[in-house]
């Protein structure tokens, strides 16, 4: 299956963010994100496996008791019900992919 990015409208979150479901499929998917600079996403965990991957911008990642400021290029790893939270430096583009799929953002 192709998704081509611009085919797929972002459905807006909340001011300043929104994302778009690329690919799915089986027990993955891929979901892009936009965020506004000085948004949060505040502490949460959740059963998925999660990898993301900063395209552009900066943001500061709370996981496991650390920050780490991230930019383009940089990518992080949370684990099943690991709690973490980010917060956005600059206007940002994040890539993340969940195993298994996110059935609360269908």
């Amino acid at each position: 299956m192709v998704v081509r990015n611009v085919d797929v409208a972002p459905k807006p979150l909340f001011e300043g963010a929104s994302r778009k479901i690329l690919a799915r499929g089986g027990g993955m998917m891929v979901v892009e994100a936009r965020f506004a600079a000085g948004k949060q996403i505040a502490e949460h965990a959740h059963p998925h496996e999660q990898a993301s991957y900063v395209v552009s911008g900066r943001l500061v990642l709370t996981m496991g008791g650390r920050e780490e400021t991230l930019g383009p290029g940089d990518s992080f790893y949370a684990g099943p019900n690991a709690p973490h939270a980010v917060r956005f430096l600059e206007d940002s583009v994040v890539t993340d992919t969940f195993t298994p799929q996110r059935e609360d953002f269908l």
